[in-house]
């Protein structure tokens, strides 16, 4: 996003009395547009530039007086430049000295000089600084005013930032040192070398080398550690079932907190388009939704804890007892799990070897403007591939979706079909699947194999997106939460047909809909057993889900 600071005007005087007066003009004519700097040391100038510009600042003009203690008024202009090249350069000289003024003109790309004194400024100032401001803003880009992420592509760990980054709603620059100019630069204005990247840099200029995701998530004031010793209900997961109990609980008075340990919205949040969600005719991208949702369940009294996972969930009589990744545990009188669905890995040979370098799961929103004008590979034909493809369409060169079918009638909504078919630069590779994946230091090429014949042809592939299948977030569960034969989590009547049922449920009712064999633990969404895998189900069971809480909350 552009900064919304305005360029700043850098006057320079020795003179307290001369300064003063240029500060006052430069403010009554362009105080609405600029902020106008003034100092009476060229030296401290010369300190402060570096810090305006980590800070994002941008100068849009400089003034300076050319007699000064330390150093010429010319000699400071030349050394602005390295810092701000853009800006118009303004020397304010005694009459005695306007051949110095004309040689730096033509020495040093002086814009102009002005004769002291220069009343009245409507005639002798104004009409200067106005010709050269215009200029200026006729190739103005405003400075990207954010957090910056400076890296190489194809690192995992900077795929794993700008993931985070994204998934978490931050708006960032992705600058890649091999192929911006601007990334050499910031890192030599902060003194450091290629060896200590990624490097994050603050919205305030502050830098982060090689963050790990939770300092990272401190440092972006992300909740990581909870504020209240015991909840009513605890949620774990932060996709549309997990956001949706949130919103409820929190709007119905229970004490709530929200956990999510990578980035709320889950998979549905990285989507680039959801076209058929209730009241959205025009769709909504996935951090769309998230965005909005996650607004609502603070503002409605949620607490949302982020970075963090659960590790393990104890029965202690009515109360359960969560145990962090970091350690710390949490009390909570019930619990909604809601931790969805993970996709499947690529059992393609060397598929492991580039993940985050080149092979993505989902990401497609992260990693499009890196595809530009390249070849692309995207594994699945479920809807978040297809979405995923229309949108990587719109950056790539070309968009190839792999599919073991002959096509993706059987498996994706018709409308997404017809975008598809309605793009030119998408092919549908059908009966195909990748059996390798090669490259050096990141992918460069796949391996197709036709799966009836089992010809194979290898192809160039600057980058493979894998939407294959998913597979449910449920290993950490304790062994006494019944799971189906997929790993999926059973709840309500369904839990009778296992034997050990009995031997674990210890209530004198049937558990409720939604209810695990374990009382007072939930599940909702993607990750229980029976689940209709679309974002208005999961959000229907997320609400659902607050309504036994409140019943089983009845019985404690």
């Amino acid at each position: 996003m552009a900064s919304d600071k305005k360029p700043i005007i850098f006057s320079i005087d020795d003179d307290p009395q001369v300064l003063r007066s240029l500060k006052n003009d430069l403010r009554n004519a362009y105080k609405s547009e600029y902020r106008i700097f003034s100092t009476d040391s060229p030296l401290e100038a010369l300190k402060s530039l570096p810090d305006l510009k980590k800070q994002g600042e941008t100068v849009a003009l400089f003034l300076s007086d050319q007699r000064m203690p330390n150093m010429l008024g010319v000699e400071f202009l030349e050394q602005a430049k390295r810092y701000f090249p853009e800006a118009k350069r303004v020397l304010l000289t005694a009459y005695s000295d306007t051949e110095a003024a004309i040689r730096a003109i033509n020495n040093v790309g002086l814009d102009h000089y002005l004769i002291k004194p220069w009343d009245p400024p409507s005639e002798k100032l104004y009409p200067v600084i106005d010709k050269l401001l215009d200029q200026w803003q006729n190739n103005y880009i405003p400075e990207f005013h954010g957090i910056r992420l400076i890296g190489y592509q194809y690192v995992p760990k900077s795929h794993e930032i700008k993931d985070f980054l994204a998934g978490n709603l931050f708006h960032y620059q992705w600058l890649d040192i091999e192929n911006d100019e601007r990334a050499k630069e910031w890192l030599t204005l902060h003194n450091l070398e290629t060896k200590d990247l990624p490097l994050v840099l603050l919205e305030d200029g502050s830098p982060l080398v090689n963050p790990s995701i939770p300092e990272l998530a401190t440092k972006l004031g992300l909740a990581t550690q909870a504020l209240q010793e015991t909840y009513d209900v605890t949620i774990i997961g932060a996709g549309p079932a997990g956001l949706a109990a949130a919103v409820y609980g929190g709007s119905e008075g229970l004490k709530t907190l929200l956990i999510e340990r990578r980035a709320p919205g889950g998979q549905a949040g990285t989507s680039s388009r959801i076209e058929n969600y209730l009241g959205f005719p025009d769709g909504l991208s996935g951090s769309d939704l998230t965005r909005r949702a996650i607004t609502q369940a603070v503002r409605l009294g949620a607490e949302f804890l982020s970075s963090t996972g659960v590790d393990k969930i104890e029965i202690e009589g009515n109360y359960k007892k969560l145990t962090l990744k970091d350690g710390n545990q949490i009390n909570t009188k019930s619990v909604i799990i809601a931790t969805g669905v993970d996709y499947r890995k690529l059992p393609a040979k060397g598929a492991d070897q580039f993940t985050g370098a080149g092979v993505y799961y989902g990401a497609a929103t992260t990693e499009a403007n890196a595809c530009r004008d390249k070849q692309i590979y995207v594994v699945g034909g479920g809807n978040s591939a297809g979405q995923g493809a229309v949108y990587l369409s719109q950056f790539a060169n070309k968009v190839h979706i792999v599919i073991r079918r002959e096509d993706l009638t059987a498996t994706m909504s018709s409308y997404l079909i017809d975008q598809i078919k309605a793009i030119p630069n998408i092919e549908i590779l059908g009966k195909t699947e990748i059996i390798e994946a090669l490259g050096h230091d990141f992918l460069e090429c796949v391996v197709l194999e036709n799966v009836e014949t089992k010809t194979t042809r290898q192809v160039k592939a600057d980058s493979l997106f894998i939407f294959i299948g998913t597979r449910p977030a449920s290993e950490w569960l304790p062994s006494n939460i019944l799971l189906d034969d997929k790993g999926f989590i059973e709840t309500g009547k369904e839990l009778k047909q296992y034997p050990q049922f009995k031997s674990i449920w210890k209530r004198q009712r049937e558990p409720f809909l939604l209810e695990t064999c374990q009382p007072g633990v939930f599940a909702a969404g993607d990750v229980r057993a029976g689940a209709m895998n679309r974002v208005a189900s999961a959000v229907g069971e997320g609400a659902m889900a607050i309504k036994f809480v409140h019943e089983y909350l009845a019985e404690v």
